[in-house]
């Protein structure tokens, strides 16, 4: 039999990032940052009367609103349905190279890398694409790599129903690359492991294997 988890209660869960529930519409909320941009715009000096230029901050509210920070709206959760193993599946189950496409908190600059994710089902077992689709949706807010990582398993281990859970994200930091320090090189590798892939050897490694650490774009 299928479980249907209500999004509520799924985000009850998980840790929260930092934030309020906004009462206003995707179009209020648009409209609003469109002005705010053209005032960043204007004050560093762009001329918003050019024909490439007038329409930016239209573009960058509803991009802001609609995709890149889409994972700050409970709509856009993915539904999550779970269902019984009746296979009685006791393996490893894992999805590697998922795309993370997130940005810094700290200078919102982008965040890209790959994740994999893993689990040992109990009682239920879940889509495949389903687990893409939880990493998407957190990756879209203003994040830090460690709370997505725990983000993502603390939402795959309630829905789920197994303390056996394994994330692992190797990601560059545009706040790295592009300011800063400036290190086109480097990347960073967060993990959060739980039940056997913590404390079991043989579960651990074989997850860590698994897990992407280098050929980042």
């Amino acid at each position: 039999m299928s479980k249907k988890f209500s999004t509520e209660d799924i985000l009850a869960q998980v840790r929260p990032t930092p934030m309020f529930v906004s009462q206003l519409s995707a179009d209020k909320k648009i409209e609003i940052i469109a002005g705010h941009f053209q005032g960043i715009m204007e004050t560093l000096g762009l001329d918003l009367k050019n024909d490439s230029l007038k329409e930016s901050p239209k573009r960058i509210a509803r991009m802001y609103v609609n995709e890149i920070f889409s994972g700050l709206n409970p709509e856009f959760f993915p539904k999550m349905t779970v269902i019984e193993n009746e296979m009685q599946y006791d393996q490893m189950v894992l999805v590697q190279d998922i795309n993370v496409l997130s940005v810094c908190e700290h200078h919102f600059q982008t965040i890209h890398g790959l994740a994999t994710v893993a689990y040992i089902p109990n009682k239920k077992v879940v889509g495949l694409s389903k687990i893409n689709r939880v990493v998407q949706f957190f990756s879209r807010r203003p994040q830090v790599q460690e709370r997505l990582t725990k983000q993502i398993a603390d939402c795959l281990q309630y829905v789920l129903e197994t303390e056996h859970v394994g994330v692992h994200i190797n990601a560059k930091h545009y706040c790295v690359i592009a300011r800063g320090v400036q290190d086109a090189h480097s990347s960073t590798s967060t993990s959060d492991l739980r039940g056997h892939f913590k404390t079991k050897h043989e579960t651990r490694i074989e997850f860590l294997k698994h897990c992407r650490t280098k050929g980042l774009d």
